[in-house]
């Protein structure tokens, strides 16, 4: 199953200041996102103390943060490095 995704203000603000390198990480995370959310290399998991909100890793310092719309959308609300999950918990 391939998911839709629709991508908030704030996730594009903060991909605008990450670095090249690390944008291309977020693009290729991201096409693997769409097609399994729970793919190994993506660690994908539930944000603690949230009950619809889950995050992966694009390395191992950077997380794409998102929830479901239904069953075909998810919409990815922030990316950027590790404390960006500290206002999510």
């Amino acid at each position: 199953m391939s998911f839709q995704f629709a991508y908030t203000k704030r996730f594009q603000k903060h991909f605008a200041f990450l670095t090249e390198k690390e944008k291309n990480q977020v693009k290729r995370k991201v096409i693997l996102l769409k097609e399994n959310p729970l793919h190994p290399s993506l660690r994908t998991k539930r944000i603690q103390g949230t009950k619809d909100l889950f995050e992966c890793s694009v390395n191992m310092s950077i997380r794409i943060v998102w929830y479901y719309e239904g069953n075909k959308m998810m919409i990815l609300i922030d990316v950027g490095h590790h404390d960006i999950l500290n206002q999510y918990g």
